[in-house]
């Protein structure tokens, strides 16, 4: 078991022997349909990261569940922390494993409103401190692993779509009521996606799906978090991310 809240400390100590990898879940607790728990981004997170230290050495982080939702509070139930705090929190947790030795930091990110603030702060941690930082940004992560897979002709990998029901028809199923699934398109067109603004989420979707959910499947959720983790596992045992070596001066 390497999700450290359930690993005793002897253990820890004896890991951080054998590992300088951790990788930190994060997600969201917003709208996703109807039909779906408003956990979903924290959900595949955490398990894709359990997944991944299956196979190689890895502590898991416990999963930060609250994001940066501003943009989908109208919807009840969308909880929602400042930028400010999502970073310093993040930070602190991330600087705590730094101090027990973790040199590589995989931000297993499940929602889009965190990416940014999750960019910068591997930034700043790479800048002060002898260390490897990376962010997984999952929903888009998954799209060019899985475009075989994909079924509907309407937004396959849109909110609570295709993808993230198949998603969670696997890992969840039990949570999932797909009684409720929905076929929802955009309540207006969007002549300029090419630009990023500001834009009500509850305006283009009263049911906070976008796409076709009524697609989504289990199986294809199974074979969309085998490939992820195939990815993941390439990418941390690559050149791509090897820690920096360390100036002589402080070694």
């Amino acid at each position: 078991m390497t999700l450290v809240q359930y690993m005793t400390w002897v253990d820890f100590d004896r890991m951080r022997q054998e590992t300088d990898l951790v990788l930190i879940p994060l997600g969201a607790v917003e709208v996703y349909g109807p039909h779906l728990p408003m956990g979903a981004d924290g959900i595949a997170t955490l398990a894709l990261a359990q997944r991944v230290a299956e196979r190689v050495p890895a502590f898991v982080a416990p999963l930060i569940p609250v994001g940066f939702s501003q943009a989908l509070a109208e919807f009840p139930g969308t909880l929602s922390v400042r930028p400010q705090s999502l970073l310093a929190y993040t930070r602190d947790v991330a600087e705590s494993f730094i101090r027990w030795g973790c040199r590589r930091i995989l931000f297993v990110n499940g929602h889009a409103g965190n990416v940014p603030y999750l960019s910068e702060l591997a930034q700043e941690l790479e800048s002060n401190h002898p260390v490897r930082c990376a962010q997984v940004d999952w929903w888009r992560f998954i799209q060019p692993l899985v475009e075989d897979l994909v079924e509907s002709d309407l937004l396959p990998h849109g909110h609570a779509s295709e993808f993230g029901t198949s998603v969670m028809l696997h890992l969840v199923p039990e949570h999932v009521r797909m009684d409720r699934a929905v076929r929802t398109e955009p309540a207006t067109r969007d002549d300029f996606p090419d630009f990023l603004r500001p834009r009500s989420y509850q305006a283009q979707t009263a049911t906070g799906v976008l796409g076709d959910a009524t697609k989504g499947t289990a199986e294809k959720g199974a074979e969309v978090m085998r490939r992820a983790v195939e990815r993941v596992l390439a990418f941390i045992q690559s050149d791509a991310f090897r820690v920096p070596s360390q100036p002589a001066e402080a070694r």
